[in-house]
């Protein structure tokens, strides 16, 4: 099928949001990136706007409705985590069992109309983009960072310097399972004598 790639790119993403949850520890779900600041999206908030904004996006541009309640009853981070997983799977199995005319046909995109090929790669961009700026609030908040795309200071460092990809949990089936138990994630081997970073000494 000429559009399996974005299935795939779907799939992996719903690994990647939560891989990133799953990083979080409980009592973050309210911090901010300034605490004094209320226009950042707190931890919590930025689930909640996952989970609501896909299920819209789904529901009245792609036409696949899974759920009435796209966030959990009792909004904890394993709570997000296990709704969240649950859904996406729902969407992935429809949007694999989708033809090609399908992909190609025209859906309505806010104001103006686009291919639902063109709504999957945005709506892939859009996921992206918040995922960003949570991998950024681990940092700030002092976590040790997994793979997400690539090596990262905590597998190893740059890529350049030959650093491994190192996921936190092989599957979402072992990460289902681990954050509602121990939480065991695969060891880091932390940055190494090379710097970690693309310019260690600026400031």
């Amino acid at each position: 099928m000429r559009y399996q790639f974005l299935v795939d790119t779907y799939e992996t993403e719903i690994e990647k949001v939560l891989s990133v949850w799953a990083t979080f520890d409980d009592e973050d779900l309210s911090k901010r990136p300034h605490a004094s600041d209320r226009r950042g999206r707190s931890v919590v908030e930025q689930m909640v706007h996952q989970c609501v904004s896909e299920n819209l996006w789904f529901t009245n541009m792609l036409g696949i409705a899974v759920t009435d309640a796209p966030v959990p009853a009792e909004e904890t981070r394993l709570a997000f985590i296990h709704s969240y997983a649950q859904h996406s799977a729902t969407r992935l199995a429809a949007l694999t069992a989708k033809p090609e005319p399908w992909w190609e046909a025209s859906a309505d995109f806010f104001e103006v109309k686009r291919s639902r090929a063109w709504i999957v790669t945005r709506r892939i961009a859009h996921t992206s983009h918040h995922r960003g700026q949570q991998l950024a609030m681990l940092r700030m908040l002092g976590r040790d960072l997994h793979s997400n795309y690539g090596p990262t200071a905590d597998t190893g460092g740059l890529m350049q310097n030959h650093a491994p990809v190192i996921y936190a949990y092989s599957d979402i089936k072992t990460l289902l399972a681990e954050e509602a138990g121990d939480r065991r994630k695969a060891p880091l081997p932390g940055p190494g004598d090379l710097p970690a970073t693309e310019r260690p000494d600026s400031t």
